[in-house]
């Protein structure tokens, strides 16, 4: 007979509350890189920011 284990839903919302903050840092750090890469590779700052804007980015993740 095996005995299985219920977690209770404290246990549960802790465990998937964690993931969600390690995915959202992980995704935080991805596109502060991604705001660098953009901010590499523009003319000037007029372009920068024209492309962060249809990417999504925010300016200030890349200060992190």
């Amino acid at each position: 007979m095996t005995w299985a284990r219920h977690s209770g839903p404290d246990e549960e919302q802790g465990w998937s509350a964690e993931v969600r903050a390690a995915e959202r840092e992980r995704r935080e750090e991805q596109a502060g890189k991604a705001a660098i890469t953009v901010a590499g590779h523009s003319a000037n700052a007029d372009e920068c920011k024209e492309l962060l804007d249809m990417l999504g980015l925010e300016p200030a993740l890349a200060r992190r």
